[in-house]
């Protein structure tokens, strides 16, 4: 018959929307889905202890650099060679490494000025909650409430990585300056290899530096008893990084939220430099070994913002306004070259794990109770 019967038609109509639905999911998950082509095989990721937007983005701040309640009465060199007339000259200054090499080869995250934004979702603005959302993907607010040294109750990204991947517990290694990290890390002690704060490198394989700055580090103290020297932290992890090839590798350094809370700014600025610099040797490390060259992708990041005014700038918490802006930066082959982000959605700490999952060509949903999503200007969409 003629254009054939109503119940006919109901069904072809029935039937073409059931096909375009099924079409829009099918499309849905296969963006949600990793590509398997994904070129990164290692991964290190590396932390700036409560290192603020302010510094990272707009270098020497005007509101610290004359303030003698700052620590800066004497600093006339260092505000001769920082300060700029615009922001951009002011944080190529300081970070020369990071916004002359590394955002020109993948992308920075988290300038409020310039509509981007990376925020923790934890409540409470302090160093563990910002570290175990780091690793975990998630706020743990009803366990983990502060900087208490209490055991991660999460398996943390590096331990799901090392059972995921197959990996020899050493080939998934955190080496940092804050003892706390001993906890933070991972949820069953010995699953991964950590050293942290003043403690003796002693597990197999152990090279002569690596015995040097084990041994170095309780002669050349810092002010503060539970944090070592980043130089000792940051020289551990190259020299293990060399020796012991790892595809996984977390470099957390602490001294730049030290010296802000003793209200050092000069030591706050000398020790970003020096951050700086540690993402210079590291990266150039990284080139220098075939192995890692090409197959590694870089995570720089913190664990927490601070307050912008005189009187909390060197200070956290939830109660501290803007304690909750971070930054994120992500270099390596699976990475857009985007440099600046610029005028994009709010992300989050608990982004940055299910990232790393995804720039790994793994599913981030496999990682049990995640709550953080992949960074789409982070990962190269197939």
């Amino acid at each position: 018959m003629k254009g054939g019967s109503p119940l006919y038609k109901r069904w072809f109509r029935d039937s073409r929307y059931f096909l375009v639905v099924l079409l829009l999911l099918s499309i849905a998950v296969l963006s949600a889905a990793p590509s398997a082509d994904r070129k990164t095989r290692h991964v290190i990721l590396v932390t700036a202890d409560g290192l603020r937007w302010q510094e990272l983005f707009t270098g020497i701040d005007p509101l610290l650099m004359n303030e003698k309640s700052a620590g800066m009465k004497d600093a006339q060199a260092l505000r001769e060679r920082l300060w700029r007339p615009t922001p951009e000259e002011r944080r190529q200054a300081l970070m020369p490494f990071l916004w002359g090499e590394l955002a020109r080869r993948g992308v920075v995250l988290g300038n409020p000025k310039k509509g981007s934004s990376v925020k923790v979702s934890n409540a409470y603005r302090v160093s563990y909650p910002g570290y175990s959302e780091i690793l975990t993907g998630r706020a743990q607010d009803a366990v983990i409430r502060g900087n208490d040294k209490i055991q991660n109750p999460t398996p943390t990204v590096l331990e799901f990585l090392r059972e995921r991947l197959g990996l020899e517990a050493s080939r998934a290694a955190i080496f940092g300056s804050w003892e706390v990290f001993k906890y933070i890390g991972e949820s069953r002690s010995g699953s991964i290899l950590i050293n942290a704060g003043y403690e003796e490198f002693s597990a197999p394989g152990a090279t002569p530096r690596l015995g040097e700055l084990s041994a170095a580090q309780f002669d050349a103290l810092t002010p503060w008893d539970s944090v070592r020297h980043d130089y000792v932290t940051l020289g551990m992890a190259l020299e293990y990084l060399r020796a012991a090839r790892p595809r996984l590798m977390y470099v957390a350094l602490g001294e730049t939220d030290d010296w802000a809370h003793d209200r050092r700014y000069d030591r706050t600025l000398q020790n970003i430099a020096y951050f700086d610099r540690c993402l210079k040797t590291l990266w150039e490390t990284v080139q220098s070994l075939p192995e890692y060259r090409g197959s590694t992708t870089l995570v720089v990041t913190t664990d927490h913002g601070r307050g912008s005014r005189l009187k909390d700038w060197s200070d956290h918490g939830k109660d501290v306004a803007g304690a909750e802006q971070i930054w994120a930066v992500f270099v390596g082959p699976d990475t857009p070259a985007t440099g600046e982000a610029l005028n994009t959605p709010t992300f989050f700490q608990r982004d940055i794990a299910p990232t790393i999952l995804s720039l790994l060509g793994i599913d981030y949903r496999e990682y049990r109770g995640v709550v953080g999503k992949p960074i789409p200007p982070a990962v190269i969409s197939e």
